[in-house]
């Protein structure tokens, strides 16, 4: 330790040291499973080796003390870098350096993990499990950027040089930290803490190759919900330093629209099942989703940004999300992702605005612009949604989906731009109100959706009476074998009102994407593939049946598999095999017999760590409506001996606390 240090100054970093390195030990759990790939030449099935742990343990610790370090050393005066950063962004902005900086660095890491994301999918789509986890090039990016963002909410809680109106004081550290920033680690830590239990989870079930595996739903939900953290972070420090009345720079209400098109790549990335048209459940989810993130992102961002909100928001959205489809699909060869347009839902929020409260503040009413808001989304985006599902979506939406999507997807629209609304009230503190908010609504929407999503869940194999018959005709002589089929339902309207019906075949390994032929019906439940259909090697084909909630699938053929282990399920002339639950086909790395206490069990711990989150953040907004205007109220003052002046270091004064505005 340096000699210049004040007796104070060691005191202080002592003290922070425990909670640094608590810290990285933290760290270090949650990428454990993140090794480097087992020896064998058979991917592994079930967790992450114990050489593998100890060495991304290892390499875990060292990230987190170069992360850690240089934030402990700025808030004992030793690492002025940070500082010059914060005050380079705060000049640049116009917005304080400690919202500034934090921000920037946020947005920049979770464009690298949304990649890596995207890359990941098409990879575990199109070449199977992998080798290792850290033999797959795109975990690499998803790992930087969840450690990036948990850096930005740490910079952020260290960089406030004094108590600002939302600030929220952390004993064990002695900082006063925003509350977005609060929620920016919160989201973080939430998302990276789904690596360890990822591993605990495949070692107690099997492989869950579902993008909506329980934990998978912690790593990217964590994700797209630090995005409102950064937001409330940014409306923080906006409310700090402008004065009553004066306008937002341009780079303010650049932030603003960044901010808003994250947050709906965030809402979407839940639907990516269904962009690469291997969704494990059924296709009703599909317009949910899509009206839950356009209800809830849509609304929040045309009440916070203001006139245009919306469509500046879809902006940011279709160009990032445009970008990715390149990326993964055509420039790196993978299959490429599909993905919607929310342009009409958009529009409807646009048009809500200007025709049903034309010269109104929405910030005063923001609640009933929500409610109206969403009956336009839910009604003329969700027919518009459904127009565009022929033209460019993976799986068309048919018409057996009517009445039961169109239902659903208008109690989900409506319900989401009550959220929105209630996220775009909490993001405009100060602004007056006209309309009550009473206790119950929000919880009521939140419910909604909840029992929207419950209703929707429930799968099923049918009576089991359903089959198919195959006449195959070779294509390819082996080894490369290919064929064509002619596939004989039993019973003929087994596919009646289907929502899809097609052959899927993929994780060939072979450097082709993942293929989806939807046939072509030659006759009373008789159809012909359009496409050859790989039946060696690594590839795996199945035809794939989903009719009201009988979502069902059969095996073509499915290779070899010693660490399941599986036995090769072969592809013959004139075979006719059973409709079984598709889930079981698609999860074929899944543990036989697991005890359904111990499933119930850690579905409830997920699901109560979640709701933790959820809790958190709905908290966090509500405090960030209340104290960030300067004529709200103040939060509770501290004692005066717990304000200690931060102590001068090598005869630099520290920097004066910034006074409310």
């Amino acid at each position: 330790m340096p000699r210049e240090l004040t007796r104070v100054t060691r005191i202080r970093l002592a003290r922070s040291l425990p909670a640094a390195l608590l810290g990285a030990a933290l760290f270090a759990l949650m990428a454990a499973p993140s090794a480097l790939a087992a020896a064998g030449s058979t991917p592994p099935a079930g967790g992450a080796a114990t050489s593998d742990i100890i060495i991304a343990t290892a390499g875990a610790v060292v990230v987190s003390i170069l992360l850690i370090t240089p934030v402990v050393l700025y808030k004992n005066g030793r690492f002025a870098v940070l500082g010059r950063l914060s005050a380079f962004a705060g000049k640049v902005s116009g917005v304080p350096g400690w919202a500034a900086l934090p921000g920037a660095v946020l947005v920049g890491t979770l464009s690298i993990a949304v990649f890596g994301m995207y890359w990941d999918i098409s990879l575990h789509l199109d070449n199977g499990r992998d080798p290792g986890p850290l033999a797959n090039g795109a975990h690499y990016f998803i790992l930087a950027g969840l450690f990036g963002v948990l850096l930005a909410g740490i910079i952020a809680m260290a960089l406030p040089p004094g108590r600002t109106r939302t600030a929220i004081r952390i004993p064990i550290l002695g900082w006063d930290a925003p509350v977005g920033a609060l929620l920016i680690v919160l989201c973080g830590s939430f998302s990276l803490i789904a690596f360890p239990l990822d591993d605990i989870w495949h070692r107690l079930f099997g492989q869950d190759v579902t993008l909506w595996g329980p934990t998978h739903l912690m790593l990217i939900g964590g994700a797209a919900l630090s995005i409102l953290g950064a937001w409330a972070l940014h409306v923080e420090g906006v409310a700090s330093s402008k004065p009553d009345g004066a306008q937002p720079t341009a780079y303010v209400r650049w932030r603003e629209i960044a901010l808003a098109g994250a947050f709906l790549i965030g809402m979407s990335t839940f639907q990516a099942e269904y962009d690469f048209g291997i969704p494990q459940f059924r296709l009703v989810f599909q317009p949910i989703l899509l009206m839950l993130a356009a209800g809830v992102v849509l609304v929040a961002a045309r009440i916070r940004i203001g006139r245009g909100g919306a469509l500046l928001a879809l902006i940011t959205y279709l160009g990032v999300r445009g970008l990715l489809a390149l990326l993964v699909g055509p420039i790196l060869g993978q299959t490429t992702p599909h993905f919607p347009l929310y342009i009409a839902e958009a529009l409807c929020v646009e048009g809500v605005a200007l025709l049903a409260f034309r010269g109104r503040s929405l910030a005063a009413t923001p609640l009933r612009f929500g409610a109206l808001a969403g009956v336009a989304i839910g009604t003329i985006g969700l027919a518009a949604e459904w127009g565009f599902s022929h033209v460019w979506v993976v799986i068309p939406w048919p018409s057996s989906l009517f009445p039961e999507a169109a239902i659903l997807g208008l109690i989900t629209a409506i319900a989401a731009g009550v959220i929105g609304g209630f996220i775009g009230r909490c993001l405009t503190p100060g602004e007056a109100r006209s309309e009550r908010m009473p206790g119950w609504i929000v919880p009521l929407a939140a419910a909604a959706v909840v029992g929207v999503i419950a209703f929707s869940v429930p799968m099923s194999a049918g009576h089991g009476h359903t089959a198919a018959t195959f006449t195959l005709r070779e294509l390819t002589p082996p080894p490369n074998r290919s064929v064509a089929a002619t596939i004989r339902l039993s019973p003929p309207n087994a596919a009646k009102n289907a929502e899809w019906l097609h052959v899927l075949n993929y994780q060939g390994r072979a450097g082709r994407p993942s293929s989806i032929d939807p046939l072509k019906r030659i006759g009373p439940g008789v159809y012909e593939t359009t496409k050859p259909i790989r039946v060696t090697g690594r590839w795996k084909a199945t035809l794939r049946l989903a009719k009201g909630r009988n979502v069902l699938g059969l095996a073509i053929f499915l290779p070899q598999d010693r660490a399941i282990p599986a036995t090769e399920v072969p592809a013959t002339n004139g075979m006719t095999r059973p409709f079984i639950l598709d889930k079981k086909l698609l999860q074929r790395e899944a543990k036989k017999g697991v005890s359904s206490a111990l499933t119930l069990i850690a579905y409830l711990v997920v699901l109560a760590i979640f709701l933790g989150v959820i809790g958190t953040i709905t908290w966090g907004l509500r405090r960030l409506e209340r104290y960030a205007s300067a004529d709200g109220p103040q939060p509770p003052a501290k004692p005066a001996a717990a304000e200690r002046p931060r102590p001068s270091v090598a005869g630099r004064s520290a920097a004066p606390p910034i006074a409310p505005a």
